[in-house]
């Protein structure tokens, strides 16, 4: 069993560990950390790299956990992700095919960040034409054997070289962002993605 921190349509590297795993296991019982890819993705735009992030709420404070983290709507994030993905994605070859199976997921009122996930995760593995269940703890482990609860961080840079090139609308004006959201995988490789992502 491989744990995993919850992540809003996880980066790359993510999603191949996740892949691999023959169980997939999300944890809940965690205190929730800020800045991480539990409520955030890095996707591709005609400005370059940008952050999409979800705004949460701490119900308990900083002691909260994972699965008590809600989400607030005070500010638009659903309309602006939507355009985001909207303007930065809208010439790759694969957007008009897959952008219906994510659309809902920004209509929809979610109330938790870990049911906001699931919905986006689900509708991933979806696109990916995979059937892996996601299984959620039940108590906090701090000695799980396959940990990969803050294996991937937004700070941290990723290795280029652990991620191969693919081809990217923006290529001419920008270098090669390796381990973006796997919606940057997903909308410019489509079906080669489930390849890449076992390549990893």
């Amino acid at each position: 069993m491989a744990l995993f921190s919850t992540a809003y349509f996880p980066c790359i590297g993510y999603m191949a560990q996740a892949m691999k795993a023959d169980v997939f296991c999300v944890e809940l019982f965690e205190t929730y950390h800020k800045q991480t890819y539990r409520n955030r993705c890095k996707v591709m735009t005609a400005n370059g790299v940008q952050i999409m992030s979800v705004p949460v709420i701490k119900t308990f404070g900083n002691h909260t956990m994972t699965k008590d983290i809600t989400i607030s709507y005070i500010e638009h994030w659903q309309q602006i992700h939507r355009r985001c993905l909207e303007s930065g994605y809208k010439a790759t070859p694969y957007f008009d095919h897959y952008f219906p199976f994510i659309s809902p997921i920004f209509e929809d009122h979610f109330a938790t960040l870990i049911e906001l996930n699931e919905a986006a995760l689900k509708s991933v593995f979806s696109m990916l034409k995979t059937e892996k269940e996601i299984v959620y703890t039940t108590d906090y482990d701090k000695n799980a054997a396959d940990d990969l609860r803050n294996a991937f961080s937004p700070k941290a840079a990723p290795e280029a070289a652990s991620f191969p090139p693919y081809y990217k609308t923006f290529e001419e004006r920008f270098p090669f962002a390796p381990n973006l959201s796997i919606l940057d995988l997903i909308f410019n490789e489509g079906p080669g993605s489930m390849d890449y992502l076992m390549s990893l």
